[in-house]
């Protein structure tokens, strides 16, 4: 039997509703944690048990590999759940593997904050706060970036170049799109899908944009600097994979675009090395330049075949928006239409995944 339908969006502030087969509002918090010994145990002091609005709530951990007593902290500071990856798999698989487990155990909403305690575990009721009202699926916690004084430039610019990329390829305005403090309803996170190994902050919220769900930004504070970041080894390598991540991401959700646009380049330059050509042909001079036409044939060919490409590519991703729905239809039916929902994934014990 096929899960109910998500209640559709409407912009007028109405009471967030529970799935019928689950009486309260239960509130999972998600944290992916990697060697986090000296920091989770903090963190999850801050993480609340009882707020407004929210019937039950939950800590759940991702365990990514961790060589340290990750998994000791939070089994002292009794976590309801724990995942754990026998090696290392990234944060991005961390996220996916706390989401698939919330969904599972039952979640209406999930927050998802990092093990760093980087953000304001205070600011939870504000980032569910539009979800409880219906006025959005998905809230991300706006940081203060040129005010984090650990942030160097190049990387505060680079975060902005970022959330500018992600508002173009979603069609969005979310401002801080890297940032990982964010909230999301249960329509929400089944519809998630994430390719990119490295993280799953940008990519989701073009995700949200492409699939029309409502998604909005709240500010949030932070708190001091614990710890380096996990992500960001060093200035180079983050340039590297900031731009890998952002040309992934045009590729991906927006082909059409990305390679009329990378074909422009070399048909612009073959069609006027040809029109120069030409110019010297009609103007009768000795020298002949075929050279230069045949540059300029190989450059107009070149920019043909990615104009190509990017049909082809567009009609590749109608056939994975259908694979994502019969990917939706089937997650409904496994967690909501066969009393999924409250009654998978052991409390307090570790989940091989």
């Amino acid at each position: 039997m096929s899960g109910p339908h998500p209640t559709p969006y409407t912009p007028h502030p109405t009471p967030y509703t529970p799935h019928p087969s689950h009486a309260m509002t239960k509130l999972i918090i998600c944290i992916p944690c990697y060697n986090e010994e000296a920091t989770l145990g903090l963190t999850l002091q801050e993480l609340p048990r009882q707020l407004p609005g929210i019937d039950k709530i939950e800590w759940l951990v991702v365990d990514d590999g961790s060589r340290d007593r990750t998994v000791e902290v939070a089994k002292a500071c009794k976590v309801d759940y724990i995942v754990s990856f026998p090696t290392n798999q990234g944060l991005a698989k961390a996220f996916m593997a706390a989401i698939e487990t919330a969904l599972k155990a039952g979640a209406d909403i999930i927050v998802n904050t990092d093990a760093d305690n980087q953000y304001c575990a205070a600011d939870i009721p504000k980032l569910i706060q539009p979800i409880l009202l219906g006025e959005a699926e998905i809230v991300i916690g706006e940081r203060p970036i040129s005010q984090i004084e650990h942030f160097s430039p190049v990387k505060k610019i680079l975060q902005k170049l970022g959330s500018w990329v992600v508002r173009i390829a979603s069609n969005t305005n979310i401002p801080d799109a890297p940032s990982g403090f964010r909230a999301f309803s249960r329509s929400a996170a089944m519809q998630f899908n994430v390719f990119n190994q490295y993280t799953y902050t940008l990519e989701t919220i073009i995700q949200a944009g492409q699939k029309g769900m409502a998604i909005t930004s709240v500010p949030i504070r932070t708190n001091g600097y614990l710890r380096p970041s996990r992500l960001v080894k060093s200035i180079p390598v983050y340039i590297q994979r900031s731009i890998f991540t952002i040309f992934r991401i045009f590729m991906t959700y927006k082909p059409l675009r990305f390679f009329m646009i990378l074909g422009s380049i070399p048909f612009s330059v073959g069609f006027g090395l040809g029109v120069r050509w030409l110019i010297y042909f009609l103007l009768g001079t000795e020298r002949t330049r075929i050279p230069s036409l045949i540059l300029a044939a190989i450059l107009m060919l070149m920019g043909f075949q990615l104009w190509i490409l990017g049909l082809v590519a567009d009609l590749m991703a109608v056939n994975r928006k259908l694979l994502e729905e019969i990917q939706l239809r089937t997650r409904r039916a496994e967690l909501d239409g066969t009393g999924g929902r409250g009654g998978q994934g052991d409390r307090g014990t570790e989940g091989q995944f």
